[in-house]
């Protein structure tokens, strides 16, 4: 049993629950709308990061342009992590959600 900050109560079985569902859960890697970077670079940016066809972000960014934000990744938060800081490395707003 571990006690944090003498008000919560956390059952070591609960933290290796937690810890497995969040190596485990999806999360969106989600890139938002700006008024700064063009649409060939956000383009550029998803397919050098996440590996998206030409197509694919084409289409992400026609909907980070109209929509506001679009998930432009799913997976477990490790693997998002590294991509989240890439995009945003180029100027590019995006969050893990």
């Amino acid at each position: 049993m571990i006690t944090m900050s003498n008000t919560i109560t956390v059952h070591e079985e609960e933290v290796a629950l937690l810890e497995e569902l969040m190596h485990n859960a999806q999360f969106e890697l989600v890139v938002f709308n700006d008024d700064v970077n063009t649409f060939e670079h956000v383009t550029e940016t998803l397919i050098k990061v996440c590996k998206h066809t030409q197509e694919q972000a084409e289409q992400c960014t026609l909907l980070i342009h109209y929509k506001g934000k679009c998930s432009v990744k799913v997976g477990v938060f490790e693997d998002l992590v590294p991509m989240r800081q890439a995009i945003c490395d180029r100027g590019i707003s995006a969050e893990i959600l």
